[in-house]
């Protein structure tokens, strides 16, 4: 699936070369995928809002069979740079979605490859999966740490808007923000 979600600036090098509309493709996660997955996560950028790559990779082995829960690998001309999931927000015990309509997706997601970091990128994608979601369901959920002001201006950027703070299944306290 290509999405083109809105126009971007030009900028220079192969892995930073956006035209007009930045094109991001939704493939599914493969199990080739893993040393990329695992590499992403050792990044500084992401240490302490997700684990690390063997306790991740252990949970999408966990979960890789689940029909509810797509699993795919963002590319932009061609090259992975990010990774996003989504499912629906009431499959799992997740308070923090309580309020949602039965039919809400709920989206977890990070941007690996950190060449990809402050160009706009993490909103773009966002924002083209969370409008392709919108189409098969009323309102898309995303529960960042409120710590974690980057990931949440990211999703503001999208056009996700702040919910509410409450705690998540863990108690740990977490930002809820909707695209509707």
């Amino acid at each position: 699936m290509m999405i083109s979600p809105r126009p971007s600036r030009d900028l220079t090098g192969p892995r930073h070369r956006l035209q007009a509309m930045a094109d991001y493709t939704f493939r599914p996660l493969s199990r080739a995928d893993r040393t990329m997955f695992c590499d992403w996560l050792a990044q500084p950028h992401i240490a302490g809002w997700w684990e690390d790559g063997v306790t991740e990779w252990a949970l999408i082995d966990r979960d890789w069979d689940l029909p509810c829960l797509a699993m795919r690998i963002v590319e932009t001309g061609g090259t992975p740079f990010a990774f996003v999931q989504d499912y629906p927000a009431h499959h799992w015990p997740m308070p923090q979605y309580d309020d949602l309509p039965a039919t809400a997706r709920a989206l977890d997601t990070f941007l690996g490859d950190p060449a990809y970091l402050g160009l706009g990128h993490a909103s773009g994608y966002l924002r083209a999966r969370a409008q392709h979601l919108r189409g098969s369901c009323p309102v898309v959920a995303v529960d960042p740490d409120p710590a974690n002001t980057r990931a949440i201006a990211a999703y503001r950027r999208a056009g996700f808007t702040a919910h509410r703070k409450t705690p998540s299944e863990d108690g740990d306290p977490v930002q809820v923000m909707l695209y509707h």
